[in-house]
């Protein structure tokens, strides 16, 4: 098994860590964050690193597998998704939003099956996609770090750094979710081809 593959497999091993810290009653705050949120905050960073990272080395190095091709965008997901859980049940993330990315990715991995079915190319990322992961992770940092919820800074209740926080927190969830939604459309208008002699 080659680097960019073993890197893969960390950062699902990093997941479920993630989790568990989401329930461990580890007490004590740094600047009024909880501890807790921190070490999950520094646990989706290094396993977003490694996201970056094990592609560039499997490029860099042609080290490109099928194994790699499957598991390195569902590590994706899967962290995402999971991440995204945990800051509902800590009432900083409405339900509704990782429902749009749920639906989001359903809707792309079932146009990637088709295509692959029907012999057809794999729809390629739009920008919408960039910008959808680049401000998703982004968002989702500052998230968790967020001793506030979803625009809560709208009520003024925040001190001057975590008024700062909440806004960038705010600002790119909007943004990463009307990117997920446009990139899906985008997606169904590329791939409507595929369903042309049905």
């Amino acid at each position: 098994m080659n680097l960019a593959n073993k890197l893969t497999i960390f950062r699902m091993i990093l997941v479920p860590i993630l989790v568990i810290f989401a329930y461990l009653p580890i007490s004590g705050t740094f600047y009024d964050i909880p501890i807790s949120m921190l070490i999950i905050c520094l646990i989706f960073i290094i396993a977003s690193i490694t996201d970056k990272l094990d592609g560039y080395i499997a490029r860099s190095r042609n080290q490109v597998t099928t194994f790699g091709k499957f598991l390195d965008p569902l590590a994706d997901k899967i962290l995402v998704l999971a991440t995204m859980v945990v800051l509902v049940e800590k009432l900083k993330l409405p339900a509704w939003i990782p429902i749009i990315v749920l639906a989001r990715e359903f809707i792309v991995s079932g146009f990637r099956l088709v295509a692959v079915e029907k012999g057809g190319k794999v729809v390629a990322a739009s920008i919408w996609g960039k910008l959808k992961t680049v401000t998703q992770m982004v968002a989702i940092i500052f998230a968790l770090i967020d001793i506030g919820s979803f625009f809560s800074f709208i009520s003024g209740n925040l001190s001057s750094v975590h008024l700062v926080i909440n806004i960038i927190a705010s600002i790119m969830m909007a943004i990463s979710v009307v990117a997920t939604i446009f990139s899906g459309i985008d997606y169904l208008v590329k791939g409507k081809e595929f369903f042309k002699n049905d």
